[in-house]
């Protein structure tokens, strides 16, 4: 998928997450939304490859499960920097949040045919 087709199909992801997490996860709006994939996708080149390195050797002992807390801890930034308009009551949600997003993201992306 092409960049901005992912951050509007991470954001579609995210407002029907927090529908269905309505206790939990909340973004205001779609706005918010918005702004918080624009934000992750920006972390996730510039922080994440870093975090990736540095956390290796317990990712290798963890067998990859690891590399779902390093997802985590990116949307955990992303809600600091983006404010209150996009929370997570616990980071166990988080921790969830970012296992059913990285699901749907392949999901969606191996459906989509991008024509190069």
């Amino acid at each position: 998928m092409k960049y901005w087709q992912v951050i509007v199909v991470n954001a579609l992801i995210f407002l029907a997450l927090s529908g269905l997490f309505q206790n939990s996860f909340y973004v205001a709006n779609i706005w918010i939304a918005l702004v918080a994939s624009l934000v992750l996708s920006v972390l996730n080149m510039a922080v994440k490859p870093i975090l990736f390195l540095l956390s290796l050797p317990i990712t290798i002992l963890t067998l990859g499960l690891f590399s779902i807390v390093i997802n985590a801890s990116m949307l955990s930034l992303t809600s600091l920097i983006v404010g209150p308009g996009f929370q997570f009551r616990t980071f166990g949600t988080t921790i969830l949040i970012a296992i059913i997003l990285s699901f749907v993201n392949t999901f969606i992306s191996s459906r989509i045919v991008v024509n190069r």
